[in-house]
Formats: structure tokens, sequence, C-alpha cells
């Protein structure tokens, strides 16, 4: 056979059956792929993993001896059922096969093995229907030997993979137990003197390790080798396009004395914050640098970015360039717009003639604004992906802002700044705060600035889980809250998760009928903008109020003049979906409802929180949840309502969601990213690899002299990866 190396493809070495079933299944193609997917954790034949606790609806394997077996014919059909019930010492489990009575000379009382299959319930008993499975072998040899041996077997730790429901567990164990029989070589992605001084494993022996532990301490060992390989190759992507995108030379945008930003500063009615003035002045000094400025500014709802961003704007304005701030809705959008031109005032709209464009509107009014845009006359561009568009072209963009950077795929950001002619500057704004594991992670080619001190006169939010699963009687309490504070002159929110029965916000189709939770257990249908709407303008307690609907399939000029009258209080009751979540300001909003608050993450309803409470009312924030207490959905909710700081937060969103794909699948479009990192239990590890990483970069930054450091590189990010990175 031919030298098997980790490029070699599956097909060559599994066959073309087995190698299209992991393809299929995972995406993989090589045999370093295939040899990447590492167990998620390890079972020890001693140790059965508890059935009890086997979540419903998903892949799972057991390890399980079979108690007894039946067959017998099926009612009202021809063939038999066999029926293998297991057990694990704790708990108990059926096996179902139909018209498989031969199994029954498998499946002995006492014989034990690996089970695979997706969970169900049938009349209250959990079962697994038509599971694969693999018996361990018999012990043979002499009484000695055969104590040994079954020592050996119950102390062996047995890899359990994330699997799918057509390649089990103990299907990707062979698979990968063939390909290390026939493997020489893995090349060590880090170079000999920093793996001796974080004392690792060679790289072939980590991966035999990972996959073929003989005991904890060695999958233990293997795991902290290859976490460091993943944080260092990591980083050295991310130092190296950092590296790349300051070697670019950016037309600089100086502001002076007595120009636009300063004439705006002298006019503003209030003073900055402490950290909106440092972090705008990190801002003008880049700007007035060659080195296109990429940087992240992160903040509290409420405290200030947008200000931060328009001053920026207006000191690219001074050199006669042009900004566009890219927003994810045409809500958003148009609130910018508003609250940029208000904010400007009537002179500095004169010269710096703001227009906003977005896809909802006439054909006249794109054509107009575009005008304007291509002209240079409009310094200022605020708009949605209708910026995007191949006949949007700008005549001088500097600085493009990107608000609420998680809404975008990297390909929108990247599609505006190519409609520069000199690279330009990048500001990009978000309201949900990154733990400094996942900055220094995900983020690790931008420079991130904080703004956590909040405007003055901020009157506070006060926030309350409502768990009508335990209090049911409280759902009246809501509505009379709501109508108490319209009494007082003030007006609220009320959120729902769909748009209809039968749609949610993008439209997608929902079936109605009851979702399983996590547990397995049946949950209502999600509440909808249409059915709340009709119910409160039906209750008596909010008789005689003003109750309008908005979400993102009602026209543009209708959100708008939804919005526009909402802002001016001609509007007592807003029931919206998400479509408010950011950038919304009515300062005479006291008060948020989130209906089915457990079917929102924690970053959305902190965000959502924060639409209230921004004028000289105290906020109201009330999280309505039928989740029951200990469930993750509840946890998520509870942990919203007990603060208000939104990096604790974040933190604790980061655990609740046990981290997944940290550069986000939605924003890259494809696989990718982290498979044993964790960027909060390795926050050292990242931090060290980085420093390694750098120095490394700085004494070889073509990596010339580390030929298999760079080959390594090459291998771990793939052309999308790559492209992912660059874009970010």
């Amino acid at each position: 056979m031919a030298t098997v190396t980790i490029d070699s493809t599956l097909s060559g070495v599994l066959g073309d059956r087995t190698a299209k079933a992991i393809e299929k299944a995972f995406g993989y193609r090589t045999v370093g792929e295939l040899l990447g997917h590492a167990p998620r954790r390890y079972a020890l034949r001693g140790e059965p993993t508890p059935i009890a606790q086997l979540p419903l609806h998903q892949p799972v394997t057991v390890i399980a001896e079979v108690r007894r077996a039946t067959s017998r014919a099926m009612r009202g059909r021809k063939g038999t059922l066999l029926e293998v019930e297991l057990t694990d010492g704790r708990g108990s489990l059926t096996l179902t096969f139909f018209n498989q009575a031969w199994r029954a000379d498998q499946l002995v009382p006492g014989a034990r093995g690996l089970f695979a299959g997706k969970v169900t319930l049938f009349q209250g008993k959990r079962q697994l229907s038509h599971p694969d499975y693999e018996l361990f072998d018999d012990i043979g040899g002499t009484p000695e030997e055969r104590a040994e041996a079954a020592k050996r077997w119950a102390e062996t730790p047995i890899p359990i993979y994330p699997a799918t429901g057509t390649v089990a567990s103990w299907q990707l164990q062979r698979a990968i137990g063939v390909v290390l029989d026939i493997l020489d070589a893995y090349p060590d992605p880090v170079p000999p003197a920093l793996r001796e001084q974080h004392q690792l494993l060679d790289a072939l022996t980590a991966i035999r390790q990972l996959h073929r532990p003989e005991h904890a301490a060695a999958w233990k060992q293997a795991q902290a080798t290859l976490r460091y390989h993943e944080a260092f190759l990591l980083q050295l992507a991310l130092l190296q396009q950092r590296a790349e995108r300051r070697s670019q030379r950016a037309a600089p945008r100086r502001s002076g004395a007595k120009g636009v930003l300063e004439r705006f500063d002298a006019a503003l009615p209030f003073p900055l914050t402490p950290d909106q003035r440092s972090v705008g002045d990190e801002v003008q000094a880049e700007l007035a640098g060659e080195i296109p400025m990429h940087r992240l500014v992160q903040g509290e709802v409420g405290s200030g970015k947008t200000l931060v961003a328009l001053r920026a704007m207006l000191a690219v304005a001074e050199s006669g360039g042009q900004s566009a701030l890219l927003a994810p809705t045409e809500v958003l959008a148009a609130q910018h717009f508003r609250s940029i031109t208000r904010t400007l005032g009537p002179q500095l709209c004169a010269e710096l003639m703001p227009v906003l464009l977005t896809g909802q509107m006439s054909a006249a009014e794109r054509k107009h604004a575009m005008l304007r845009i291509v002209g240079g006359n409009a310094k200022i561009v605020v708009g949605t992906h209708a910026l995007l568009g191949d006949k949007v072209h700008f005549y001088d963009l500097g600085l493009v802002v990107v608000d609420e950077q998680h809404r975008f795929g990297v390909e929108q950001r990247e599609a505006l700044r190519l409609k520069a002619q000199t690279p330009p500057h990048l500001l990009v704004l978000t309201a949900t705060p990154i733990p400094r594991t996942v900055a220094m992670t995900v983020f690790g080619d931008l420079d991130v600035s904080t703004i956590r001190t909040m405007p003055a006169g901020r009157a506070g939010i006060d926030s309350f889980t409502v768990p009508l699963a335990d209090k049911p009687g409280w759902a009246q309490r809501i509505w009379q809250r709501v109508a108490e504070e319209v009494a007082a002159g003030r007006q609220a929110f009320v959120v729902c998760p769909a748009i209809s029965a039968a749609q949610d916000e993008e439209g997608s189709v929902l079936t109605g009928e009851p979702l399983l939770s996590a547990d397995g257990t049946e949950t209502a249908p999600a509440a909808s903008v249409e059915s709340v709407l009709a119910e409160l303008r039906a209750l008596p307690a909010l008789a005689g109020l003003r109750i309008e609907a908005l979400h993102g399939k009602l026209a543009s000029d209708e959100k708008d003049r939804i919005m526009t009258e909402f802002a001016a209080g001609r509007i007592d009751v807003l029931v919206s979906t998400t479509v408010i979540e950011v950038g919304v300001d009515v300062p005479n909003a006291s008060t948020m409802v989130v209906l089915d608050a457990d079917r929102f993450g924690v970053s959305q309803l902190h965000q959502l929180r924060g639409r209230v409470g921004r004028g000289e009312h105290k906020g109201l924030a009330l999280f309505v949840t039928r989740a029951e207490v200990g469930t993750l959905a509840r946890e998520r909710v509870d942990a919203v309502a007990a603060t208000m700081d939104g990096f604790e937060l974040a933190q604790k969103d980061l655990e609740l969601r046990r981290e997944g794909d940290v550069l986000g699948e939605a924003q890259s479009g494809g696989r990718s990213s982290l498979k044993l990192l964790r960027v909060l239990q390795d926050a050292d590890l990242i931090a060290e690899a980085r420093q390694d990483a750098a120095a490394l970069l700085e004494a070889d930054p073509t990596l010339v002299n580390h030929p298999g450091v760079a080959a390594a590189l090459a291998r771990r990010l793939d052309e999308h990866e790559r492209s992912f990175l660059a874009k970010a």
C-alpha cells in the first residue's frame, strides 16, 4: 500500500463507501481531518454511561449489558419484533428490531457492548430503534491472563465521539483505528524549542493517545498538547493577518482647528464621558495615520458608541472623505439616520449632506441618494445591505462603520470595504460585550476599545423574571403594570419571538405544533405579534390604549411610520419582534415585556432591556417565561434578570452556550474553529500561545525558517477559513 500521510484521502484508506459516509456526516476528506475529530468524552467499561440521563431525540452511545431478549409476532401486521432490554446497573433501555429475530443469537443475556442510536420515548420508556452496536469479545486464556485482561479492559478508556444518525461513535473509532494502524508520521505544528518549553508530547504520540489512551492520564496529556497546538496556530493566523493589514496604506484623515469636529464638539449640549473621550482620542489618532484603523468598540447598551462613531465620521469628512454606516435592519438604519441628523443640527447637515439608503426606498429615492454618494456630496451615508449593491459607488470612502457586527457575514462587510479606492479605516461597534479570551481568539487582529461609563441622567432599570410555570396568576399583573406606566405618561414595548403562528421574524415557516424542550417535554407554541396584538387590544386593563405592531415583514414606509409615531408618543404600546433589539432610542419608553423570554439568548435579552430606561424615568423589564427552574432556558432568563452588567452577562452567556464554534458558523458561513480549545478555561494558555506566536513571527515573519509550522498552518486553516479571518 502507498505511504499514508495526513494529506491522504479517506477514500484511498477506508474505501469509498466509508469515506463517503464520513464526508457526508462531517465534511472530512483527508486522514488529518478525521484524526482531528476528537472524542467528546471517554467512558470506562467499569463506569457505564447513565442511561437515565440520556437526552431524547439525539444520537447517543451507551455501554451496557443485555438483561433479556424476547421475540414475538407483531400485532396487526406480518413479521416479528425483537425487544432487548439493556441495563447499565442504574437504568434500563429497550432496543427494538423489526423482522430481525436472528439478532437474539448475538444479544444474549450477559452480553456487553457499545450501542448507538437516537433515544425516543415509547409508552414512557426510553428505547433505541434498530441501533448500531458492537459487542465486546470474550476474554480467553489462563485464569491469571483472563484476570489481567479483564482489568485492562475495565480500565482502558473508551473514546466516545460526536456522532450522527448515520455514523455512530463506534464506527468512527473503527475508522480512526484503521488510519492509526498504518500512519507512521504526524507533522509537529510547533517548533522543537516550544515543545520542550511547554513539555508537550510529539504530535504523533499525542494523536495516538487521544484516540487510543491506555489510561485517563494519557488522553489528558494528549489533549493538553493538542490544545496548545490549536491555540498556537490560531494566534499565528490572526497575527499574520494583523501584520498583513498593517502593511497596507490608508489615506490619513485628520481633524483640524475650527474644523467640523471641533465645531460639533463645541455645540454638544452635554460633556463626553471619560470613556467616550479616551476611546475617541484613540480613534482620532488612528484615523490620522497611514495604517488602516481596524478597531472594535464595545460598550454597554446606551453607552454612547454611536457618538464615538459620529465624531470619527466628522474627522473623515474634514479631509473630504466619506463614511458609510452599515446597520443590520431598516428600523435601525432609519433610527441612526434620524439620530445623526438631529445631533448634527441644520447647519452641519447642510454642510455634510447625510443620506439614507435602504432596500425598500422607492426607485426615485434610491437614485437620488446614490447620485449624492457617487458625487461625493454626501459625506455621511447610513444604510442597510442596500449599500452593498453593485450600483452603489462612493467618491472617496474613507471610513466603514459596522454596527452590531455579529449580524453581518464577513462577505457583506468585505463588499463594503472594497468600494474604497484605498484601504478604508474600519470601526466595528457592538453592544454585546466580548470576554477577553474571545476577543483574543476571535478578534485577535482587531484593536479592542471598551466604553464602560454611562452618560449621566439615566434612571436605571429594574429587571424581573415572571415565572408563569410557578406563578400563572402573575400573567394578569403584567398588563396591569403596563397600564400603570402608560397612565403615568410613559410607553411600553412587548416583544414576541414570532410574527405569527406561521412565521418567525425571518419569514421561516413555523409548524405551529408544540416544540420539544431539551428534556423531551412539550412546550407551547411561541407567542406571536399577531396573536398578542389581538389579545392586548381585547384586554379590559388596556382599554383605550393605542396599541400597534412592528415586525420585519412590514413595508419600509409602514415600519418608519410606526417608529416615528412611537417616538413621538402617539403609540402607547408597541408589540414587536426583535426588530427593535438594537439602536431604537425612545427616552419615554419605560417598560419592556419579553414574552417567552426563554426562547431568546442572554445577549438578546440584555439588548432588548436596553431599549427602556434611556431617559429620566426608571425602566422596568419583565422577562416572562414558562421554563421550569433548573433548566438551561430558565437559567439564561434568571441570569439576565439578576444583573445589568453586560460584561458579566457576556461571560455567563459563553458558559451557558457551551461555546460551540467560537468563530461563529453564521459569520464564517462554513465549518471551522475550535476542537479542543475552550476560551474560558484556557485563557492563560491562549495568552501564552499568543506571546509565543508573536515572538516566532517577529524572528521569522514569513516562517521561511519554520516550514513545518507553515505547512501545519496551511492545513489548519483551509481556504475558506483564511478568507474569513482576512475579512472578519
